[in-house]
């Protein structure tokens, strides 16, 4: 069902004139996401656990949220648009994209490790060690997903984006496989929801 929600759109299908997004990366973002890395990096060095547990919560909430609601939702939505609202949808969603993902892998990874160090959890006399351990795998495999897929499969759909004549085709696949490596990523998802709610149960 999914596959056919997200089939791709024949060359001849696209339009002669597509909206193309005016920034790759959206530079209104950057001061956000500087104040938001600068007080990480406080947090860690100063050993703030209020910080590194914000952070690492809040952080992998809005994580687990996109890619369940990329995956799960957008994701057949996005399947049934034409090809000049798929396109239109992908200049204004992915450029956000562009700064969301990345910042927010590095938020709850960052803090999470610093919290693991301080909490004493990394410790193997820790009950907590296994399950950090498997978390770190999963986690791991998420971060690999989302920066080596999801988001040059993102940076990918604006550059053929702002092309003068923008191969439909192309957009349409790598929007799929921006969609599917979502879903994988938000399933994986409730395994380290999993694991995390039982450590902080112990």
């Amino acid at each position: 069902m999914t596959d056919q929600a997200l089939e791709a759109p024949r060359v001849s299908d696209a339009p002669e004139a597509v909206p193309r997004p005016t920034q790759i990366v959206p530079l209104k973002g950057l001061p956000i996401v500087a104040v938001l890395v600068a007080f990480l990096i406080l947090s860690i060095s100063q050993n703030w656990i209020w910080g590194l547990t914000f952070f690492h919560v809040a952080g992998g909430a809005v994580w687990t949220v996109v890619d369940l609601f990329v995956g799960l939702v957008l994701g057949p939505i996005i399947g049934r648009l034409s090809i000049e609202a798929r396109a239109e949808f992908s200049a204004r969603f992915m450029p956000k994209m562009v700064l969301l993902m990345p910042t927010v892998v590095l938020l709850t990874l960052a803090a999470g490790f610093q919290l693991a160090i301080q909490l004493g959890n990394l410790s193997p006399s820790s009950p907590n060690h296994t399950l950090l351990i498997a978390s770190f795998a999963i986690v791991g495999v998420m971060a690999a997903i989302a920066l080596g897929v999801l988001e040059p499969a993102n940076i990918a759909v604006l550059f053929e984006l702002r092309k003068p004549q923008p191969n439909g085709e192309v957009i349409g696949k790598l929007m799929r496989r921006f969609v599917y490596a979502a879903g994988i990523l938000g399933a994986m998802q409730i395994a380290t929801l999993v694991i995390m709610t039982r450590v902080a149960s112990q």
